[in-house]
């Protein structure tokens, strides 16, 4: 096959292109399959949760699409290989895979069992690592294909009282931008980046929790709908880095101009939620099984129609959005007295 074939099979129809989506079975990784299904691809769907991927499976049949969940459980290789062998049977070629499974864990560092922190690098990390490891081979020997990782705000944006999550999302952006290095000489083989804000998913409910307290996630929360219609666009037109929310960026530039001062207000601003937040009991979460419930894809942060309730979140997103904002007028003055001497 001549190499201008295989540029051209990079660009064919989604409803002629192999989907691989891990994560699959609730949250963003749930809302793009069914996105991916609206457009007519073949999908893979992987996840430990057999009984969630069998609905989603049923959901993009229901649609038209072709569809096979495959369960999965991405800490290990093996399977992550034996998923993409099952992809290439099911499809013919794996022309997008979407690495999409991650875990939240969060609590004092020290008072976080070892192994917890072990587990989330295990799955956010080394998940990622296994996919790209099965599919690259395929990836090489077409000349083509794209690779999606939702990394999320996270990886740019050091999380207290997450320091297991916020290891393996910065761990994410290293192992993302060395092989995107290494596969520079692959022009039609792509590597994106996503990074969302805080998103309306079940992650929160399935998040492993040592604070002792109940867990929100911080105003604003975004769609995963958001989140899986940027994954199905960059599968067709591949960029190197997404970023989704607002919120987003103004964090982004707020930790790169005065990381000093986002660490510390983001310690006191968890910190002071926690006194105040009702307690909860330790769970480890879906950390090492899934759970039997929040297989959705919104985990109904943004349902409340209570006025009072509407009114806070709205408080907490104008304050959000005026510290990081701070943040960066902060950094920018700073740079400036620097550049004065």
């Amino acid at each position: 096959m001549k190499r201008s074939t295989r540029a051209t099979m990079n660009y064919r129809p989604l409803q002629e292109k192999t989907i691989v989506i891990t994560g699959a079975s609730s949250g963003a990784g749930r809302a793009a399959a069914i996105e991916f299904a609206r457009q007519g691809a073949k999908i893979v769907l992987a996840a430990r949760n057999m009984e969630a991927l069998d609905e989603v499976e049923a959901t993009c049949r229901e649609m038209g699409a072709l569809a096979l969940a495959v369960k999965t459980d991405v800490t290990d290789a093996e399977q992550m290989k034996k998923l993409a062998e099952t992809a290439v049977e099911f499809g013919g070629s794996i022309d997008v895979w979407v690495n999409n499974a991650g875990v939240l864990a969060a609590g004092e560092f020290t008072e976080t069992p070892i192994e917890i922190h072990d587990q989330v690098i295990r799955i956010n990390l080394m998940g990622y690592i296994h996919g790209a490891h099965a599919v690259v081979p395929y990836f090489k020997r077409q000349q083509y294909g794209v690779l999606i990782n939702n990394i999320s705000i996270g990886g740019w944006f050091p999380v207290p009282y997450g320091v297991g999550y916020s290891a393996s999302k910065f761990g994410l952006r290293g192992y993302s931008e060395a092989l995107r290095g290494e596969l520079s000489q692959y022009r039609n083989i792509h590597v994106c980046d996503l990074f969302p804000a805080f998103l309306d998913t079940p992650g929160i409910q399935h998040a492993a929790n040592y604070s002792g307290k109940i867990l929100r996630p911080a105003p604003p929360v975004y769609d995963p709908q958001k989140v899986a219609r940027a994954i199905v666009s960059v599968a067709q037109r591949p960029r190197k880095s997404v970023v989704i929310g607002s919120v987003t960026n103004l964090l982004r530039l707020a930790h790169f101009l005065a990381p000093g001062v986002t660490r510390s207000v983001t310690a006191k601003v968890v910190t002071s939620y926690l006194k105040k937040a009702h307690p909860a009991p330790e769970t480890s979460g879906n950390l090492f099984a899934p759970l039997t419930y929040g297989t959705s894809i919104h985990g109904g942060w943004k349902l409340a129609t209570d006025a009072q309730t509407r009114k806070r979140n709205l408080i907490t997103s104008i304050a959000v959005t005026g510290i990081a904002s701070g943040m960066v007028l902060l950094g920018i003055l700073k740079s400036r007295k620097k550049n004065s001497f």
